[in-house]
């Protein structure tokens, strides 16, 4: 059946075709991945990242300082990636339209904020970065371990900056050492001088303290001596303000005097005057009151005739009233033959004529009876006025003995007013002159009380003077002491700063010197097991999935359980399809392994246990995949695909599994990829023996358990379908 087996696949040339296309699977999946990531950092070189310098430089100890063009040229020059000036306004367009990968922002403040170290609140240099990643993920990864290199790059050119300026301040510090050892020495001299000083001062105040004791005794002497004077002062003053309240009382009273005689003379001045006009109005009024007695007598004589006249005059009205009344009562009697409108008209006329002439009558009646009173009136007016002419007489003799005696009484306040204004004069001159002496005695009382309070202060002060000057002299003898000290000290003052100055004159930076500053700490790199790049790591992670789909794909295209002749037994139906798959599965192996070794230049510790474990890998994956296909063929395809992905995932080929869900981890022990790519790891890497028979034990270990499951499936198979056939024939 092996043999049959093989002419099948010989004779079949699109059996024969198929099989040989499946030998190159490994190889598309590994061979060709590994070459596509075999170092994909060697060329990140083409990668286009964006840079926008808006650094403005800043003057920095008088030089200029723009360390964006710097780091400009260092990045150009470092060849990290393919870094492109752009302005401002263009990168923001550039990195979303996908023209950069990545795009690094130099500020305007960069340069100034570098110059800030020793400010109060130093400013830090910022990088501003941005990636596009949803571009691609992995290019804004490489472009943040870029920007830390950059970040450390830049920190040790600023460093580096600093460094040559601290050592200048140290140079010039090592003068100023120098400069201040000169000083130190002139302090010493000076030291001397002082304790000299020092030496006379404390004979000085030797001789002090005995006379502080005389000068005690003397000022106990003045202190008494003036509070007996500022004692009698008190009362000098008291007398003073008490004569002075008197003056002052005095003064108004004079003055209220001057006032009221000055007022006494005016009124005397305007009675005198008045009493002249009043003696003048009296003669006058005396010529009038004769006349006005002979008017009332003139009209005494007229008012009998007007009396009588009125009485006719009354009388002769009555009688024309009379007449009228008559003429009224004919006109009535003649007004019935005249026309209605004239008889009214007419008898109107009449009643009014008749109403006047009776108005007339009544006044005229009013008249005479006023005549007979104003003839009484007249007649006692007569005697009244004759009286009041008499009286007028009698004063008018009286106002003029008045008139002649007030100008006596003018000139008697005359004198008056004169004597009291002088009086007022000398009294405010008395007045003030008092004023003084109370303010001069006012003056003297305070100065003597401020006296007393001196002397009190300068007989404290003389005393504590004599006190301390004992202390002083102590002081002195201290004062001399330190100086001596202090001569000691200035002279190692003048000893450390010399040293000082020679060792800060010993320090002669250098370049090398600036860098060590900014940079002093050097990481050496010890690898173990070194992996020369990104390919040789993927490597047993591609060839086990090569291997795996390798495994897969001849189950498509070759039949694994169909075959070629009718078998004779279930081993020999076994043996055969197992030896074609054994074939395949080395030349695979052998395959991919010679096109990673020469073809992609693979470093490996063992060419012997690369190829060994990539043919047991490659029996272990046919070997599941015989197993579940020739028992559920498509549905055991798909179980393989879904082994497949749990593998890809729980492998551990990229990641380390620690980093991969917990619950998935459990599959990284139960699936044979991961013992496959430890044993490729062992043979590639590290060449640990030990840990490559380990784990290619676990992969025969789920190569033979499968063989053998595949065996009894043949087995069970053969004696269903072909053992009763076999018996017959």
């Amino acid at each position: 059946m092996i043999k049959s087996e093989w002419k099948y696949i010989f004779t079949d040339k699109k059996m024969l075709i198929s099989i040989v296309a499946v030998l190159f699977i490994p190889v598309l999946y590994a061979a060709v991945y590994l070459w596509a990531f075999w170092d994909p950092y060697a060329n990140l070189s083409n990668l286009p990242v964006a840079i926008v310098n808006s650094d403005e430089g800043v003057d920095f100890e008088g030089e200029e300082l723009i360390l964006g063009d710097e780091l400009v040229d260092k990045l150009k020059e470092s060849d990290q990636f393919n870094f492109i000036s752009v302005k401002k306004e263009d990168s923001e367009h550039g990195l979303l339209n996908r023209d950069y990968y990545l795009l690094i922002e130099i500020p305007e403040n960069f340069s100034q904020h570098a110059t800030t170290l020793l400010d109060e609140h130093p400013q830090k240099m910022v990088l501003s970065y941005k990636a596009n990643q949803g571009n691609n993920f992995l290019s804004a990864q490489i472009g943040e371990t870029a920007m830390e290199r950059i970040r450390t790059e830049v920190n040790e050119e600023v460093t580096a900056t600093y460094a040559e300026q601290l050592f200048d301040s140290v140079t010039k510090l090592g003068d100023g050492f120098a400069e201040a050892s000169d000083g130190a020495g002139q302090l010493k001299d000076g030291a001397t001088d002082l304790n000299n000083g020092a030496s006379d001062l404390k004979g000085y105040l030797e001789q002090l303290i005995s006379s502080t004791v005389e000068l005690k005794d003397g000022t106990n002497t003045i202190a008494s001596g003036i509070q007996t004077a500022a004692d009698g002062s008190s009362q000098l003053n008291k007398g003073l303000a008490t004569l002075s309240e008197g003056a002052t009382q005095l003064t108004d009273g004079i003055d209220g005097a001057v006032t009221g005689v000055a007022t006494l003379k005016s009124g005397i001045d305007e009675y005198t005057a008045n009493v002249g006009k009043l003696n003048e109005s009296y003669q006058l009024l005396s010529e009038k009151d004769k006349a006005f007695i002979d008017s009332f007598k003139q009209i005494e004589n007229s008012t009998p005739s007007l009396n009588d006249s009125a009485k006719e005059l009354s009388k002769g009205s009555y009688e024309v009233t009379s007449g009228i009344v008559a003429l009224s009562e004919q006109i009535s009697k003649i007004s019935t033959g005249l026309p209605a409108e004239q008889a009214t008209a007419l008898i109107e006329t009449m009643q009014q004529v008749q109403s006047g002439s009776s108005t007339i009558t009544a006044g005229l009646t009013k008249l005479a009876t006023g005549t007979d009173a104003l003839s009484s009136g007249t007649t006692k007016a007569y005697d009244g006025a004759a009286q009041l002419s008499a009286a007028y007489a009698q004063v008018g003799q009286g106002i003029e003995r008045l008139h002649e005696s007030s100008a006596a009484l003018v000139e008697g306040a005359s004198n008056l007013a004169n004597g009291t204004s002088t009086l007022a004069t000398k009294m405010n001159e008395f007045n003030a002159g008092v004023q003084q002496v109370y303010q001069g005695s006012t003056n003297l009382v305070s100065g003597l009380t401020q006296l007393a309070d001196g002397t009190s202060q300068l007989q404290h002060g003389t005393g504590t003077l004599a006190a301390r000057s004992g202390e002083l002299v102590d002081g002195s003898l201290k004062l001399v002491d330190g100086t001596k000290e202090l001569i000691d000290g200035t002279d190692s003052l003048q000893t450390s700063l010399q040293e000082a100055s020679d060792e800060a004159g010993e320090v002669n930076a250098t370049d090398e010197t600036y860098k060590m500053v900014a940079s002093p700490v050097d990481v050496n790199v010890e690898e173990v097991n070194a992996v020369p790049n990104y390919g040789t790591g993927l490597t047993p992670y591609f060839l086990s999935l090569g291997l795996f789909v390798g495994a897969l794909i001849i189950s498509v295209v070759f039949p694994l359980v169909q075959p070629a002749i009718k078998p004779t037994s279930g081993t020999s139906w076994f043996a055969s399809k197992a030896l074609v798959l054994a074939v395949v599965g080395i030349l695979q192996s052998l395959i991919v392994v010679s096109i990673v070794l020469f073809g992609l230049k693979l470093e490996v510790e063992s060419v012997g246990m690369l190829i060994l474990i990539a043919i047991i890998t490659s029996f272990t994956y046919l070997a599941i995949v015989q197993l579940l296909v020739s028992m559920m063929d498509n549905p055991g395809r798909f179980i393989a695909i879904l082994i497949l992905i749990l593998q890809l995932s729980t492998s551990a080929g990229t990641f380390p599994l620690e980093l991969i869900p917990q619950p998935l981890q459990i599959f990284n022990k139960l699936l044979p990829m991961g013992y496959s790519i430890q044993s490729f790891r062992a043979a590639i890497s590290t060449g640990d023996v030990g840990y490559f028979w380990y784990n290619n034990s676990v992969l025969i270990g789920f190569m033979v358990v499968c063989l053998a499951l595949t065996f009894g499936y043949f087995l069970l198979l053969f004696k269903k379908r072909y053992s009763k056939q076999t018996a017959e024939a």
